[in-house]
């Protein structure tokens, strides 16, 4: 089950890390609360004007990583468990084979906002850039299980 934690309540001696470098991330597998093996991060898209993750992109499909087809995720639809070493995705398998994706060879403009909310819309989650609501909640991290320090 997913335990959130409010940063400004984050305490000395508590075992979640909010800082994680992307390079140790790339790479880790996803899966859903049902254990289905959802593929695996390949990489994770920043903004840089804004300094926010924009995306995670997951690779999914294929065989022995051949015919692997890339999907954009939000950041915030994913779950890291630090002990697994691995991130959960609220989706079944099916929702993730119909989902929007591409190829290692043709990647969409992801800075193109229309199509960024189309993908934030298919997984249920508010665009980061949308600012109609700035202020009205903190954002929350979200972990599974701890992971020990630096």
């Amino acid at each position: 089950m997913a335990r959130e934690y409010d940063a400004d309540t984050l305490r000395e001696g508590d075992r979640y890390r909010r800082v994680l470098s992307a390079s140790t991330l790339a790479g880790d597998h996803v899966r859903n609360p049902a254990g289905e093996d959802l593929g695996k991060v390949e990489e994770i898209m920043l903004d840089v004007p804004t300094g926010r993750v924009a995306y995670a992109v997951l690779s999914f499909g294929g065989f022995l990583g051949m015919g692997n087809k890339l999907f954009a995720v939000p950041w915030d639809a994913l779950t890291l468990d630090e002990d697994k070493k691995e991130f959960v995705l609220n989706v079944d398998k099916q929702k993730l084979e119909n989902a929007p994706g591409f190829d290692k060879d043709n990647w969409p403009d992801m800075a193109n906002m229309t199509w960024g909310a189309t993908i934030y819309t298919y997984y249920g989650k508010k665009p980061y850039w949308d600012t109609t609501s700035i202020g009205t909640e903190r954002p929350r991290a979200k972990t599974l299980t701890g992971g020990g320090g630096l």
